[in-house]
């Protein structure tokens, strides 16, 4: 298989098993009841559900890869490719019938995103983007919702612009922010705003990797900057690492002047998650 041919599979499973997925999902949006995990944050039979029908399908055809996913495999296996999977991002949304919610698949090349795909099924959107950064590899670029190509805004913040905040990160409404604040509730999609040219940033304090991962990609591509609120890189990630209780505060811009403005603002975040990440 060439290179071409290889994207272009990565590309078609991605829209059919989130289409597939998704589907089964509208069914029961809303209507069903969730659980607490360990972290305080909820499951359902669905999220279950949507893990192990992707991690098949995965298996299935790329039977070579490896997986991360949020409800059942958190460590880094030993294999060149690794999709990372969040099988419902937004959980409360979805149980509480708010329709933002959606499937994220991240696509890991030793150990750092390349690929990044995420469809919110009740709003028909379907975003993928790709970006090798120095991985050596080649093939299709850019970021895309629905086939159409998207960017980051070239604006500078004023009060008409908007900034997405996390309920985690509610705390920095202490300081005097430049632009308008939204709080989406979908970590994904929180990021995904700024690479659309919606919001012109994005703070997310506890997100772990199925949050990240998919995103980050389509975000690059876009031509934005995903800068980590802490002092070591994120990526690549390690083989054998337990990914499932580590945060990775970060930062999300829609350019890269502007995380100067952006960063002082929540970068206490970074300190205040990982040292509580420390003390566990």
């Amino acid at each position: 298989m060439d290179k071409t041919e290889f994207w272009d599979e990565v590309l078609d499973f991605a829209e059919k098993i989130t289409a597939r997925v998704g589907s089964q999902l509208v069914t029961e949006f809303g209507q069903i009841r969730a659980t607490t995990k360990e972290d305080g944050s909820l499951v359902t039979q669905a999220d279950k559900w949507a893990d192990r029908e992707i991690t098949a399908a995965i298996a299935n055809t790329f039977p070579t890869h490896g997986v991360i996913s949020e409800e059942t495999q958190h460590i880094l296996p030993d294999t060149d490719w690794c999709w990372v999977i969040d099988p419902i991002d937004g959980t409360t949304n979805f149980t509480r019938g708010i329709p933002v919610w959606g499937i994220s698949l991240g696509l890991l090349y030793q150990g750092t995103p390349v690929f990044g795909a995420v469809r919110l099924p009740p709003l028909g959107q379907f975003f993928h983007g790709y970006w090798y950064g120095d991985s050596g590899l080649t093939g299709p670029t850019g970021a895309y919702l629905n086939g159409n190509p998207i960017h980051t805004s070239p604006d500078s913040p004023t009060s008409n612009h908007l900034f997405n905040l996390c309920a985690r990160s509610t705390s920095v409404l202490r300081n005097t922010f430049p632009c308008k604040i939204r709080a989406i509730g979908v970590a994904t999609y929180s990021v995904i705003l700024v690479a659309t040219g919606a919001s012109l940033g994005a703070v997310e304090a506890t997100p772990k990797i199925w949050d990240i991962a998919a995103v980050w990609a389509i975000l690059k591509a876009a031509g934005g900057v995903f800068a980590h609120i802490e002092p070591e890189p994120v990526f690549p990630l390690t083989i054998g690492e337990n990914y499932g209780k580590r945060p990775f505060p970060s930062l999300a811009a829609s350019r890269e002047e502007l995380v100067p403005v952006f960063m002082p603002l929540v970068e206490f975040l970074g300190e205040k998650t990982l040292g509580s990440q420390s003390k566990s």
